[in-house]
Formats: structure tokens, sequence, C-alpha cells
């Protein structure tokens, strides 16, 4: 449910316009050094309000620790990082509560909880929590070196001219999506579990727990269907296991060959838009148009790229501490 992982284990929880949102990692080793301001980078580059097309929500994501943290060094206890809600504005929602926005979790949500379902941003389902996940990824980024894990916008709105296309969006009311490509290099071959938990399935798995990822490709992805096995397959040039090619992206059966490990996902337009849609009002059973106000990204994928960052280093940190590559006790 809101939880992942096996050994390096993370629970999200909280809500967009709650007083709180957070994680809570199990299994993190003790002794690992943790400040606030080692979390200071990752959360500026997914935080609102820096750049056009993204949220002008800003709120300071200052970590607070509440648990598993003693003298500076992870204790071994289960660590709880909460992050305050503080720059909050519901009124819009209260005003749409009873008209379920298109592509939201409106309708889905209010049905599975009875309308119990703080609708409020989201909620539950709102992109607010990747906070969360953003502070998991910190802490395994730290504990995986010297792997390490990047991801970069390529396009946005079918454009690599990305601001361009933003630009677009945001003079007609309208929103994009985008292309996130995420690599991790210096990983150990091996890792992974056939057959559920090869590191396709995964990271797979991880990624499509960020709100708005609709797709997702390994290597070269859904173009091998136009090749043959002779352009394909990765030829390989010494005993390490280094290919002349990446077209698998880095695994062989589900597991890690000691090449980079490449993959793409795909980010879908923001649904909150300022043109009208068509929805219908639940209490009445009528049909009806509605505009969406308040703050929200013309291009949800430029915030994306740290987030996908931050599942992928939990899901091979996972896996390392699985295959022992990473200790249980920091000295």
């Amino acid at each position: 449910m809101n939880s992942f992982g096996r050994l390096f284990r993370v629970s999200i929880l909280g809500e967009s316009h709650g007083t709180a949102i957070g994680v809570l990692i199990d299994g993190c080793p003790c002794g690992l050094p943790l400040k606030a301001e080692d979390f200071r980078e990752d959360l500026a580059r997914r935080r609102g309000g820096i750049q056009p097309g993204v949220t002008a929500r800003q709120e300071c994501d200052i970590p607070i620790f509440k648990s598993g943290l003693f003298k500076g060094k992870t204790s071994g206890a289960p660590l709880l990082i909460v992050f305050e809600n503080a720059d909050l504005d519901s009124s819009e929602y209260e005003r749409l509560k009873d008209t379920p926005r298109p592509g939201h979790a409106d309708y889905t949500a209010r049905l599975k909880y009875g309308g119990f379902n703080d609708y409020r941003g989201g909620g539950h389902f709102s992109g607010r929590l990747t906070a969360g996940l953003v502070a998991a990824g910190v802490i395994a980024k730290k504990l995986m070196q010297p792997a390490r894990v990047e991801a970069k916008l390529i396009q946005a709105g079918g454009s690599a001219d990305i601001d361009s296309a933003v630009q677009k969006a945001l003079q007609e009311g309208d929103s994009i999506g985008g292309l996130v490509e995420c690599a991790a290099y210096n990983l150990p071959p091996g890792l992974g579990e056939p057959f559920f938990d090869s590191v396709e399935s995964l990271l797979s798995h991880a990624a499509f727990s960020i709100p708005a990822i609709k797709g997702i490709e390994f290597g070269s992805g859904f173009n091998c269907t136009r090749m043959r096995g002779s352009e394909f397959n990765d030829a390989i040039i010494d005993p390490s296991g280094r290919t002349a090619s990446n077209h698998s992206g880095g695994l062989n059966g589900g597991l890690t060959n000691g090449n980079p490990l490449v993959f793409r996902v795909a980010v879908r337009p923001t649904a909150s838009i300022k043109k009208a849609q068509e929805t219908v009002n639940l209490l009445s059973g009528e049909a009806v148009s509605i505009t969406v106000q308040g703050r929200h990204d013309a291009c949800l994928a430029l915030r994306v790229s740290v987030v996908l960052e931050a599942v992928t280093a939990m899901v091979l940190t996972d896996l390392m501490l699985l295959e022992q590559k990473i200790p249980r006790v920091i000295r």
C-alpha cells in the first residue's frame, strides 16, 4: 500500500493540505552521518515557485527528524522525517468537491473511500508527497556510493526546446507532458531478484508510484521492435562485462550487467488546467463545465527528475543491501 522495499523499506504518509507530509524509513543502516543540509539541494530541485511552468506553492521543506537520528548519525531505529505544510489555500477544492476534475483521482478516491478522503489538493494522491520520496532518495544516494543516479528532462510537449514548449502551454492556459531519462552508474553486476523482483520490475513499480508517470522503457525501449537481433544485442568487449553498445539499458535477465542502467519515463500533462473541461455534478447527476483555478504546474515533468532519481536510488539501495554490498553498520 504505502510502503515499498524489503530491507530498505520506505513508507509515505500525509496529505497535500494536511498539517504535514513525511517518510518513514525502516532498515536504514546505522552510523550514517545525516543533517538537514544534506537534503537542501534535492528538495530545492523538487520545490515549486522557482521557474516558469511550475506551481507557485512554496513550502520551506525543512526536514524535521522525529526518530532514528542520534548525535547526527542514524541510530538503527526507524527513521521518521516530516515536512510541515504551511503555504495552503484550500478554497478552490471546496468549490470543486462534488464536480471531480477530469484526469485527477477525485472521482476514484471518493468511490474507494466513501467520501471520507481528504480531497484538498488531491489529498494523499498529491505530488506534494513526493517530498518524502526525495528525502528517502537523499539517504539512499549516500548509502549507495560510489554508485550514483542522475536524471534529466530531455523533452517537453514533444519538443527538445523545453522552455519554448512550456511558455506556449502557459500562454494557452494548458499543460504539457515530458520525457525524463534516468541513468545509474558504477553499479555492481548481479543486482536483481528474478522473476518478480527483477530490476525492471522493481524500478517500474517504484516509478509508477510517482504521480503522472504513464510509461517506462529501458535501454532502446520500444525502438527494439524495429531492430534485428544482430543490431540490438550488445557485444561484450572485455571480461568485466563492458559492452560496445547499451541497447539493453545495463540489464540482462532482470539483473544489472555492470554497464550504465538507463531508462526513461513518460510524464503526462498536468490534469489541472485553466481551460474549461467537462465533468458531472455527483449530487445532481448533471453534466457541468468547470475551470480549475489555483496553483498548478503547466509541466509536471520539470520537477520529476529528482523524484525519479530518488525512487531509483531507493530500489538500488535495497538490492545492494540484499546482496550485502552495503554494510548494515556504517563506520
